[in-house]
């Protein structure tokens, strides 16, 4: 069989490139080892929810997913309130003070990928989904690339886009080279049902223990991610419900008032990743397997669907003449996404460090720079302009 691109990984991102090319006339193969999850139903909440930007939801709307989505499942984000680790310094962003009506939206990924997946099933004869299917090897050629699966099945294209996480294997066989280093760090992750109202907020407070944050479900529901050390990670997920929720209430200080958990914790380590090339010839890279960074900005998703939005609009203007595949054609993605990536690599890595670093002397300069900041109103929007496209 052959196509003009493959793509490995069907998670968010790679389904979203898919679905954003899918006018484009290029025959394209998605390979997926595992179907998508079921949406969650009545009460039942995905523990995995992600934070999407006004910009990502224009891009979802712009590829017809968005606009799917079950609207009672999504809640949007008026402000964000962030506090440091002394109890008093703070910082707060709203959607009013920028004349926007959001600053996010809280969508759960099952339902963001199922939405999508069920646009490709029905969609034009250039797609071809092999799922549940595995790679085995990749063949580099010149001219193209050379895919063979777990059953056999052989496949040729022009371009392979990586999108299969942050342990990408396709990375691996292309022989490109990350430096990372591990954070040493979990992420703890829970829904709760409150006593009082989140009133659309997300919160944050940078602690002593890591990063915790309280993102607003609709209804009087919150999703948790605490980022902490591996120990207290181990603790919390080892806790009661009801322990569970003490805790969590405590540490937030009752800001939602008492909690009672929906949702049973999980957890996943916290790695940095670099990856020092994003294409070459034959190859490009979007999504974790483009880069991994800290949650604690709630910006891993909306890179990774920068990447694919980029991406899709240099395929979608190329000539039909040329080689999709080709290095210097490419070159313009990686250009294009450069910045973007360092930029978001730089500041959550530098943010962990600093929170995560015991000297009182640094303890008083970064809770004095959240208070300064937060009287700085054009400091905090250039702040936040980036964060949401």
């Amino acid at each position: 069989m052959k196509f003009d691109i493959i793509i490995i990984g069907g998670g968010l991102v790679g389904a979203s490139l898919v679905a954003a090319l899918k006018d484009s006339g290029l025959k394209i193969a998605l390979i997926e080892p595992h179907e998508p999850a079921p949406v969650p139903q009545d009460n039942s909440w995905d523990n995995r929810v992600y934070a999407i930007s006004p910009g990502s939801a224009a891009f979802l709307q712009k590829l017809g997913a968005w606009q799917l989505m079950e609207t009672e499942r999504i809640a949007p984000v008026y402000e964000m309130a962030i506090f440091g680790d002394d109890n008093t310094a703070h910082i707060n962003f709203s959607a009013y003070e920028i004349g926007l009506p959001e600053l996010a939206f809280i969508a759960e990924n099952r339902q963001l990928q199922t939405t999508i997946w069920h646009m490709l099933e029905s969609s034009k004869e250039n797609i071809r989904i092999y799922c549940p299917a595995k790679c085995t090897a990749i063949t580099w050629h010149d001219t193209h690339v050379d895919v063979e699966l777990t059953d056999g099945t052989e496949l040729e294209a022009a371009l392979i886009i990586g999108a299969d996480g942050v342990n990408s294997w396709v990375r691996k066989q292309a022989g490109i080279d990350v430096s990372q280093h591990a954070y040493d760090q979990v992420g703890v992750v829970a829904n709760f049902s409150t006593e009082l109202s989140h009133r659309q907020i997300a919160h944050q407070w940078f602690r002593r223990d890591g990063v915790l944050a309280l993102l607003p479900l609709p209804g009087k529901r919150v999703s948790m991610v605490w980022s902490t050390t591996e120990d207290h990670a181990d603790f919390l997920r080892n806790l009661s419900a009801e322990k569970l929720c003490q805790q969590v209430e405590e540490a937030s200080a009752h800001t939602v008032g008492a909690m009672q958990l929906i949702s049973p914790p999980a957890g996943f380590p916290l790695n940095h990743v670099h990856v020092k090339k994003l294409v070459k010839a034959r190859l490009a890279l979007i999504g974790d397997a483009a880069h991994g960074i800290h949650p604690l900005a709630g910006q891993g998703v909306n890179l990774g669907l920068r990447d694919a939005r980029e991406l899709a609009a240099i395929l979608n203007s190329q000539d039909r003449q040329t080689d999709c595949g080709d290095y210097l054609f490419l070159r313009r993605y990686e250009l294009a996404r450069k910045e973007d990536i360092l930029v978001l690599e730089w500041v959550t890595d530098g943010l962990q460090k600093l929170f995560n670093n015991p000297n009182p002397t640094l303890a008083r300069i970064r809770n004095l720079g959240l208070e300064i900041t937060n009287h700085l109103p054009l400091i905090k929007n250039r702040l936040i302009q980036h964060a949401l496209n």
